[in-house]
Formats: structure tokens, sequence, C-alpha cells
């Protein structure tokens, strides 16, 4: 089982369609809402550079903005 990390903010339509996608697909993940969570938040920049959501994390692999593309192959979709 993957373990997937999603951050995103409340106000994101690419974080609603990527966690859509995710449940589509029945994969489990995290949510985290760096708009309130300040740590997770510093973790998603240090982690990448990037401070755009949605970050989806793949066994700890980044993937900046819903790259369905990618998506799949860590996902094995």
């Amino acid at each position: 089982m993957k373990n997937v990390v999603v951050f995103s903010t409340p106000s994101c339509p690419w974080c609603v369609k990527v966690k859509q996608y995710l449940k589509a697909n029945q994969i489990d993940f995290k949510d985290l809402d760096v708009s309130v969570n300040v740590r997770a938040a510093q973790d998603m920049i240090r982690k990448t550079g990037q401070m755009g959501v949605p970050q989806i994390w793949v066994d700890n692999q980044a993937v900046v903005g819903f790259d369905k593309a990618k998506l799949d192959r860590l996902l094995n979709l």
C-alpha cells in the first residue's frame, strides 16, 4: 500500500479534483490543509521549494499540481 499525502487548501479547485481522482481510484490518502496547518505548509515548502497546491506525495515522492500521468505511474494505475 502506498503512503499518499495531499497538501491542499479549501479554496483550490485543483485540490478538489485531485482528491476526487484519488477517491475514484480507491486510493487512501491523508489530506493536510496548509491554509491552517503551518507546520505542514513549512514541510511542503522545505521539501519541494514550491508554495503551490495541490502537492501530492506518494511514498515521499512529490508531485506538484495535478499531474495525472505522474500520479498514475507512482500509484501503479
